[in-house]
C-alpha cells in the first residue's frame, strides 16, 4: 500500500459545515411540501372549490412526480454538475411557488404542484451528491448524511405544524410563499459555499424509462381514484391494467439496461426488498390517515389552524425522540424486530381511530395519533441504513435513490388510496343522510367534500345548515374510521413482513463474523445470520 493510500482523508472545515446547512435546508423544505398542505386544504378548497378528485391530485401529484424524476435527475446532475442543477431547481421552485400561491383555478393548481414536484426532484439527488463531494472523512460524512436524513424526517413531520402557524398569521397562500426565501438562500449560498461537482463518467439519461415509470404510477392511481369516486368502472379498470402493463415494460427495460434508471436487480437482495416494502407500506398507511386526521381536527371539531398544529405537536415531539432512540436500540435488538414492534404499536393507534365519533371523539383521536405517529419512526430511521448498508459501496447511490423514492411514493400513495376510500365513504353516507329539498348545486357541493358542505352551509337557513353540517361531519368521521381500518391492515402486514423478511439482519452492534460469509451470499456491510 502506498503512502498516498494510507494518508488520512482531509477533514471538513467551517466552510463545508456551512455548505451542509445550505444542503439540508432545501431538503427539509422539499419533504415538508409533501405534508404542508394537509392543514391548508380546507382553506384552499373554500376559495378554489375543487372536486374531491382534484383535491387529492393537488395533494399527491407533487410526491408522485418527485419520486418519478428523482433518479433521472441524479443522472442529469452527474452530467451537467450537481451545484448547477441544484441552483436551477431552486430557481424554478422559488418562482413557481409564487405563481402557485396566486393561482385561483384548481386545474392549474394541479399543474403547478406537478412542476414543483419535478423541481424538487432536481434538487434532492444534487444535495446528497454534494455531501459526498465535500465530506471526505468517513466519520464526518456519516454525521453529514445523518443530518441530511434527519432534515428530511423533520420536514415530513413538521410540515403541518408550520402550515398551522402560517395559516393563523396569513392565509393558505403563505404555505407556497414560504419556499421562496428558502430557495433564495440556496441561490446565494451555493456559489459561495459549495463546489461544482460532476461525474467524469456519467450514466446514460434514460428519458424513456422516466416516462414508463410515470405511465406505471399515474394511470394506476387514476384508476383507484375513479373507482372511489363512483366513476366508470371499465375505464378505471382499464387504467389500472394499463399501469400494470407499463410497470412490466419498465421492469424489463431496467433489467436489459447497462445503466438502469432504477436498479431493480437490487430487489434480489432480500434486505433491500424487505426494508423497502415495509417502508412503502408504513408510509402509505400514515400518509392517508395523517391527511384525514388534519381534516377532522379543522372541519369536524372546528379547531383553528394554530390549535390543529398544537394538537399535532405532542405526536411530532415523540416521533423525533423515537427516531433518535431507534438506531440505538437496533444496536442490541434486530432492526427487523424494532421496526415490527413499532408497526404493531401503530396498529393499536389506528384501531383507536376507528372508535372516534363526530361529536366527542377529539380526546380519543389525539390519543390514537400520539400512539400511531411515533410508531412509524423505527421504519423511517432504520430503512435507509438497512438499504444502503446492504450493497457494495459502488451501489450505494442507487440504493439511496430507492430509499428516497420509497418515502415519496408511500406518502403520496397513502393520500391517493386511503384519501379516496375516505372520500368514497363520505359520498355514500351523504347520499343517504342529506336533507331533502336542497338546490342541486348545494347537494352536489355538500355531497362531494366536507369543505364544500361547510362552505354552502353558510348560505342556507340556520336549521337546514345545521342538518347539512351535522350530516357532513358524521359522514367524514365514517370515512376516517374506514381509512383507519385500512391503515391498520396495511401496518399489520408491514409488521409481519418486517419480522419475517428482515429477521436475518443482525443487530448493528453485533461483532463481525469471523468465519466468512456463506458461499452462496456475497458479504455486505450488514452482518446477516441464518
Amino acid at each position: 500500500m502506498s503512502l498516498e493510500d494510507r494518508a488520512p482523508a482531509p477533514r471538513a472545515g467551517r466552510r463545508e459545515w456551512l455548505g451542509l446547512a445550505v444542503l439540508v435546508l432545501p431538503s427539509t423544505l422539499l419533504f415538508m411540501m409533501l405534508t404542508i398542505l394537509f392543514l391548508a386544504i380546507p382553506h384552499l378548497a373554500r376559495e378554489l372549490q375543487p372536486s374531491s378528485a382534484q383535491l387529492l391530485w393537488i395533494l399527491d401529484i407533487y410526491g408522485f412526480l418527485m419520486a418519478g424524476f428523482l433518479v433521472a435527475m441524479g443522472t442529469l446532475a452527474d452530467r451537467i454538475g450537481r451545484r448547477r442543477l441544484l441552483m436551477a431547481g431552486a430557481a424554478v421552485f422559488g418562482i413557481v411557488s409564487v405563481v402557485a400561491a396566486y393561482t385561483n383555478d384548481p386545474g392549474m393548481m394541479i399543474v403547478w404542484r406537478a412542476v414543483l414536484g419535478v423541481a424538487a426532484a432536481t434538487q434532492m439527488p444534487a444535495t446528497l451528491g454534494l455531501i459526498f463531494a465535500i465530506f471526505h472523512d468517513a466519520r464526518q460524512r456519516g454525521v453529514a448524511i445523518g443530518a441530511w436524513a434527519g432534515g428530511i424526517s423533520a420536514g415530513v413531520a413538521l410540515g403541518p405544524l408550520l402550515s398551522g402557524i402560517l395559516l393563523e398569521l396569513f392565509s393558505w397562500r403563505a404555505t407556497f410563499l414560504v419556499a421562496t426565501p428558502v430557495m433564495a438562500v440556496v441561490l446565494i449560498g451555493a456559489p459561495l459555499l459549495l463546489p461544482e461537482h460532476r461525474d467524469p463518467n456519467p450514466g446514460r439519461l434514460d428519458l424513456i424509462s422516466v416516462l414508463l415509470l410515470l405511465a406505471t404510477v399515474l394511470p394506476f392511481i387514476y384508476g383507484i381514484k375513479s373507482i372511489a369516486q363512483d366513476g366508470s368502472v371499465p375505464v378505471a379498470l382499464a387504467s389500472i391494467v394499463a399501469g400494470v402493463l407499463f410497470g412490466v415494460l419498465f421492469t424489463l427495460r431496467q433489467l436489459r439496461s447497462a445503466s438502469p434508471l432504477l436498479d431493480v436487480r437490487l430487489f434480489a437482495n432480500r434486505t433491500i426488498r424487505g426494508a423497502l416494502t415495509v417502508f412503502v407500506l408504513a408510509a402509505t398507511g400514515l400518509g392517508g390517515v395523517y391527511f384525514l386526521f388534519t381534516q377532522y381536527l379543522q372541519l369536524v371539531v372546528g379547531l383553528s389552524p394554530m390549535q390543529t398544529a398544537l394538537a399535532i405537536l405532542p405526536g411530532a415531539l415523540v416521533l423525533i425522540a423515537v427516531s433518535t432512540f431507534s438506531p440505538v436500540l437496533a444496536r442490541r435488538v434486530r432492526p427487523g424486530n424494532v421496526i415490527a414492534i413499532g408497526l404493531g404499536v401503530q396498529v393499536i393507534g389506528y384501531l383507536l381511530l376507528t372508535l372516534v365519533d363526530s361529536t366527542s371523539g377529539l380526546p380519543l383521536l389525539i390519543a390514537g395519533f400520539v400512539v400511531l405517529y411515533p410508531a412509524v419512526a423505527p421504519s423511517m430511521a432504520l430503512t435507509t441504513d438497512l438499504v444502503v448498508g446492504s450493497v457494495p459501496p459502488e451501489k450505494a447511490g442507487a440504493a439511496s435513490g430507492l430509499s428516497t423514492t420509497a418515502s415519496d411514493l408511500g406518502i403520496s400513495l397513502g393520500v391517493a388510496v386511503i384519501g379516496s376510500i375516505g372520500a368514497a365513504v363520505y359520498r355514500g353516507a351523504m347520499a343517504q343522510s342529506m336533507p331533502a329539498g336542497l338546490p342541486p348545486e348545494v347537494s352536489t357541493s355538500a355531497g362531494d367534500t366536507i369543505a364544500g358542505a361547510v362552505e354552502v352551509a353558510g348560505r342556507l337557513p340556520a336549521d337546514v345548515a345545521g342538518e347539512v353540517v351535522a350530516a357532513a361531519r358524521t359522514a367524514f368521521t365514517s370515512g376516517l374510521n374506514v381509512g383507519a381500518v385500512t391503515a391498520a391492515g396495511i401496518a399489520a402486514v408491514a409488521a409481519v413482513l418486517a419480522a419475517t423478511q428482515l429477521r436475518h439482519v443482525a443487530p448493528t452492534g453485533s461483532p463481525a463474523p469471523t468465519g466468512g460469509a456463506p458461499a452462496n451470499r456475497k458479504p455486505t456491510p450488514h452482518r446477516q445470520e441464518g
